[in-house]
This record gives structure tokens, sequence and C-alpha cells, in this order.
């Protein structure tokens, strides 16, 4: 397969963080975002974008292009999945996939594209799972899936990632939650304390 380009999903109003810009938010002394792309960025050939609205200087830092929703009213994480999808065609004309992830997802495996693009096996999408549970933004997406997805957006209000993975064929591959889940979501005060211990143990 092609090299993929990556895009990490920034949106999000992060609420149970008490607002602001999640992975801006500091753990161990660096931020989420950059945990991540230190982790995402060899693994995608094409180089990393953002997804994310508004004023895109607060995120400088980023080695990317920082891409906001093309379609309007803030419809979630697929419209930014839609922005990589179209910024792939657009400046990759080799590009068949783009890699998803969140932007506050510390722990992300160093072999997540190799593995979803394993498992694939001929579906136009492949997810991350762990624990029992899917993980519906980290994933591989066929380009080919612009039109449809921009269909589901605009024409038919689709806003429901899961019901758009399903309607697919998405595959789910499994990773091991133990000892640590690769996929743990920095959502609240008490999820950043538990990664904060997560690292100490690590380092010990």
């Amino acid at each position: 397969m092609a090299p993929v380009l990556g895009v990490v999903l920034a949106g999000g109003l992060s609420r149970r963080m008490g607002g602001g810009d999640k992975p801006l938010r500091l753990l161990a002394g660096r931020t989420l975002l950059d945990r991540v792309v230190e982790r995402f960025t060899p693994q995608c050939g094409l180089g990393i974008v953002l997804n994310a609205n508004g004023d895109p200087a607060r995120f400088a830092e980023f080695p990317g292009p920082v891409l906001p929703d093309g379609v309007p009213d803030n419809p979630g994480p697929l419209a930014g999945i839609l922005a990589a999808l179209d910024y792939a065609a657009a400046r990759h004309s080799s590009a068949t996939h783009v890699a998803s992830v969140t932007g506050d997802a510390p722990f992300l495996p160093l072999d997540l594209v190799d593995r979803l693009r394993t498992g694939l096996s001929g579906a136009p999408i492949a997810m991350a799972s762990s624990a029992g549970r899917e993980h519906f933004t980290v994933a591989l997406w066929s380009v080919s899936l612009r039109d449809d997805l921009r269909a589901s957006l605009v024409e038919r209000g689709e806003r429901r990632v899961g019901a758009f993975l399903r309607r697919h064929g998405a595959v789910a591959v499994d990773w091991p939650a133990d000892p640590v889940d690769p996929f743990l979501n920095v959502n609240t005060p008490e999820d950043l304390a538990l990664a904060e211990a997560l690292l100490r143990q690590a380092d010990r």
C-alpha cells in the first residue's frame, strides 16, 4: 500500500477538562499533542495534518498544516476526517488511505498504521479496538470514501461516526490493554492523573 497521510483530530469542546484545547494540556511537562505527534508521525509516510477550527496560531508548534472543517456547523469528527481525505486527494495523488487519531491519546501504539493496514482485508476502513471497546476515530480510511462521507454530512445530516463505519463494513483490529491501554483518552483531570501515574511506572 502507498504511504498514508495522518490526521490528528483536535476538535471538541473539552467540557470535562474545563474547556480549551485538550491536546495542549500538559502531561509530565509535554503537551498531549506533542506526545501524539512523536508516536504517530514516523508511521505516516506522507506526513501529518491537524484538524482544528478557529485560530491555527495556537498550534504553531505542530509540524504540519492545520485544516479546519470543510463543512459548516461543526458536525464532529467525521468533518475532520473528510478534510483530511480531501487534502490527501488534492495534495498527494498517490494517496490511497488516511490514518486518523485523536489528539488526547498519549500512548498510541507504534505499530498502529501497519496493523490497521494489515487488518483492512479488502474493507475500506479498519479501526482500532482494545478492552472490548472499538475506537471509532482511530482508524485507517480509504480516500475513495470522500464523496459518500460528504453526502452523509451535508445531505443526510449523519454525524455519528459509528453509523458510518458500520455502513461501510469497518473491520476492528484489536490491541492488548495490558499493562497500558494504548488508546487511553485523557478526557478528565482524573484521566490526566492516571496517565501521569502510568508514565512514572514506565520510567521505573
